[in-house]
């Protein structure tokens, strides 16, 4: 299924870098030819760094897709602490090579939005999900409730979110974005069924995390 928004290719956020790369580039090539290269490779990191490609979002509406390309770092029975519940954890690490959009892993409704100021230790590391700086939402959904957080990491140092509460989110719709290396951490009801492992290796919006019961009720 594609989704029924425009993908921009190259992520809206990465333009003023790589128009200011190209024209630094230019110039120094103009004038000093040869020692343009390591511009140009820097330009090249900046157009890779920002690509935002079309994805095929699952049909299946009880899918958890990955909010993130990356690879999983964390699977495992945790504490929700923006919901204060007992929950499943998956992380998906990011490294600076990977795609940096964010998209919904489920469709729902934006309940609450958090975003904490923090440290910027390594995304890899546990601790990172409640010490580095990182924004969560709360998305409603027919499957429950789910809770998907932004969270900076050892250099990222900005993070975009775009919706605020009452949202309406489509599975696989962009939210967000992280420069430079970062991590999303989501939190699903304990009666999900996880599909993904420590070590895998997924893509925002196309790689499915787990699935959803239906019916279930959602959080007053």
């Amino acid at each position: 299924m594609r989704p029924p928004w425009p993908h921009p290719v190259i992520a809206k956020e990465g333009w003023t870098f790589l128009l200011g790369g190209l024209a630094v580039s230019g110039l120094i090539t103009y004038y000093f030819a040869w020692w343009s290269i390591p511009f140009w490779v820097l330009t090249l990191f900046v157009l890779q760094f920002f690509r935002d490609p079309p994805r095929e979002v699952p049909d299946e509406p009880r899918a958890v897709v990955s909010p993130a390309d990356g690879r999983i770092v964390e699977v495992s029975r945790a504490q929700d602490p923006y919901l204060k519940r007992e929950a499943l954890k998956l992380s998906v690490f990011m490294n600076v090579f990977n795609v940096h959009s964010n998209r919904s892993p489920v469709d729902g409704t934006v309940k609450q939005r958090w975003y904490f100021s923090g440290a910027f230790v390594n995304a890899a590391l546990d601790k990172a999900s409640l010490h580095n700086e990182r924004n969560a939402l709360w998305i409603t959904s027919a499957g429950g409730d789910v809770t998907c957080v932004q969270v900076a990491g050892l250099i990222a140092r900005r993070i975009l979110c775009y919706v605020e509460s009452g949202a309406q989110l489509v599975r696989g719709q962009r939210f967000g974005f992280i420069r430079f290396g970062s991590r999303v951490d989501v939190y699903l009801p304990l009666d999900a069924e996880v599909k993904a492992a420590i070590g895998d290796k997924v893509y925002a919006a196309q790689s499915v995390l787990a699935w959803l019961k239906t019916p279930s009720s959602t959080r007053k």
